[in-house]
């Protein structure tokens, strides 16, 4: 088995739940900031390097959907908690990036990707997802700040590429998802979000002409921006995000990878 379930880096149950009330707070400032609702945005905890045991944590508080960046590690602990009462309701999103040959183990297995960034994956997902008889929600990734060391998207050819999405019809695309870069001061990254606010709803307005007219973009149904993570969360809630990706803040810092060796 591999050690995702070793308990050594766990933090306790109570300075998890101070950890969850004080990033809700922030949450909920930055809505009233910029006039939102908080119960127009989603905390999603990612739990990627971290015991399987602090998932029971999530659920126990009631976020029963948790984010991960690898394939390995979410079957690991699905298996891990299999049979577990506490998360008979766990649902699971891939956050990071999905490799071409992962694509099998992976469809069916959680309720959202957040990394859908090329042709070639669209095309394996949704073969996968027609053989399972399923429609797999995913999220286009974009890569908003044009950073080489980033997968995603342009932000300028997310049109084109959903237009050669549209033979895809087991696909469900949700919306878009960004990583911000990694930065000092979470203003820095305002510009950013600001822009993927706009690419957002300029999309989604075009969607629902298309669906109430030609009938184009059939498998588009933009709900999800996903963007803000720890360091600019707030930021991002500000300019419109309606889902974080919290890890650090909730359960501390990632000291090593918990993950088996991959040799």
């Amino acid at each position: 088995m591999s050690d995702v379930s070793e308990k050594s880096e766990l933090l306790s149950k109570e300075e998890f739940r101070e950890n969850l009330r004080s990033v809700l707070e922030k949450m909920t400032a930055a809505a009233e900031r910029s006039g939102r609702d908080i119960s127009e945005i989603t905390l999603l905890p990612v739990t990627k390097t971290k015991p399987a045991d602090v998932i029971i944590y999530s659920c126990e508080e009631g976020l029963s959907e948790v984010g991960e960046n690898q394939v390995q590690e979410i079957l690991e602990k699905q298996t891990i908690l299999s049979g577990n009462p506490e998360t008979a309701d766990l649902k699971f999103h891939l956050i990071g990036h999905l490799q071409r040959n992962k694509v099998r183990d992976i469809v069916g297995k959680v309720v959202l990707i957040h990394s859908l960034d090329s042709l070639p994956l669209a095309e394996k997902i949704n073969n996968a997802s027609e053989a399972l008889g399923i429609f797999s929600d995913v999220l286009i990734e974009i890569n908003a700040a044009g950073e080489e060391s980033k997968f995603g998207i342009a932000p300028e050819e997310t049109e084109t590429f959903l237009n050669e999405l549209e033979k895809y019809d087991h696909l469900c695309i949700r919306g878009l998802m960004t990583v911000a870069p990694a930065v000092d001061d979470p203003e820095e990254n305002r510009p950013v979000f600001r822009n993927m606010k706009s690419l957002f709803d300029r999309i989604r307005e075009k969607s629902e002409k298309f669906r109430s007219g030609s009938g184009k973009w059939a498998n588009v149904d933009m709900q999800i921006l996903s963007m803000g993570m720890t360091n600019d969360f707030e930021v991002a809630i500000e300019e419109g995000s309606t889902l974080v990706r919290i890890g650090t803040a909730l359960f501390g810092k990632r000291t090593r990878n918990l993950n088996r060796n991959r040799s």
